[in-house]
C-alpha cells in the first residue's frame, strides 16, 4: 500500500507541447537552489533548446529578482491563458509576478494544490524541449502535488558539502525515490572558496560524507561548484551568470561547469 493513500499518479497527465520537465530540489534552504535552476535554465537555452522555468517555489518565489522581473506582470491571451514573461532566452512564470514583492503567501494544502495545478497547466507555454520546476526546499505538499499533476522526467538535487545538509538530501533522494522520479545527478554547491588573487582553493565546509553518499546510491555529481560572488552578485542583480556576455565571464569555469550541465542531462 502507498505511503500516500492510493495510487498518487492516477491523476498524472503530460503537457502539450512539453518533451521533458525537470525539477531543481534541496532537502534545505540556502544552498543556492534557486540560482542553480535559473543558471541551468539559461545554460539549456544558450545550447540552443526552447526552455521555460517555473518557480513552484511558493512561499519564496525568488526568480522574479534572480531574472530582473521584480515588476513584472504577466497577462492573459485571448483563450484565457496566462501567458509566461520572456527574459534571457527563456519564458519564465512564478507566483512571485502576481502577488506583491515580499508579502506573506499564507496557504494550506489545498490553495497550493490549485495554485502549482495553474502554474502548471494554465499557462500559455508553447513548445518546449525543457521545462525547469524551481521546487521551494524540503518534501512537503508542492513536490508531491507537481509529481501528482505531470510525469517529471527527472530531477537535479542541490547541496553544500557537509554532513548536516547530506541528512536533508538523503530525505530528498527517498522522496524522489518514492514518487517515481529518475534522479539525474546532485550539484555540489558552494563547497570552496578561490582566492582572487592566487587561485588557491579553500574549502568552505568540513569533508563530509556527501561523496560516498552518492556513489553508493549511484547518484552522479553533475558538478562541483564554488562560492563565486559573481553568481550570487548576478542573481542579486536581476542578470544571472549564464545571462552575461562578457568574454572573461563565459570563459570562467563556472560558466563552463553550467553549460556542461545542459549537456548532461
Amino acid at each position: 500500500m502507498s505511503v500516500f493513500g492510493g495510487n498518487p499518479f492516477d491523476q498524472q497527465k503530460r503537457i502539450e507541447g512539453i518533451k521533458k520537465i525537470i525539477a531543481v530540489g534541496a532537502g534545505k534552504g540556502g544552498v543556492g537552489k534557486s540560482t542553480i535552476a535559473s543558471n541551468l535554465a539559461l545554460a539549456l537555452g544558450l545550447s540552443g533548446k526552447k526552455v521555460g522555468l517555473l518557480d513552484a517555489d511558493i512561499y519564496g518565489p525568488s526568480i522574479p529578482r534572480m531574472l530582473g522581473l521584480s515588476d513584472g506582470r504577466p497577462n492573459l491571451n485571448a483563450a484565457n491563458k496566462i501567458e509566461p514573461i520572456h527574459q534571457y532566452g527563456v519564458k519564465a512564470m512564478s507566483l512571485g509576478f502576481l502577488v506583491e514583492e515580499g508579502a506573506a503567501i499564507i496557504w494550506r494544502g489545498p490553495m497550493l494544490f490549485k495554485a502549482i495545478t495553474q502554474l502548471l497547466n494554465d499557462v500559455n507555454w508553447g513548445e518546449l524541449d525543457y521545462l525547469i520546476v524551481d521546487l521551494p526546499p524540503g518534501t512537503g505538499d508542492v513536490q508531491l502535488t507537481l509529481t501528482q499533476k505531470v510525469p517529471l522526467d527527472g530531477a537535479v538535487i542541490v547541496s553544500t558539502p557537509q554532513d548536516i545538509a547530506l541528512l536533508d538530501v538523503v530525505r530528498c533522494v527517498d522522496m524522489f525515490k518514492k514518487v517515481k522520479t529518475p534522479i539525474l545527478g546532485l550539484i555540489e554547491n558552494m563547497a570552496e572558496l578561490v582566492c582572487e588573487k592566487c587561485g588557491h582553493h579553500n574549502p568552505l565546509f568540513q569533508p563530509g560524507k556527501l561523496k560516498s553518499f552518492c556513489e553508493e546510491n549511484q547518484i552522479p555529481i553533475l558538478a562541483t561548484l564554488p562560492f563565486n560572488p559573481l553568481v550570487s552578485s548576478g542573481g542579486e542583480a536581476g542578470k544571472p551568470l549564464m545571462a552575461q556576455t562578457d568574454e572573461a565571464v563565459r570563459r570562467s569555469a563556472d560558466f563552463t561547469s553550467f553549460m556542461k550541465i545542459a549537456e548532461i542531462i
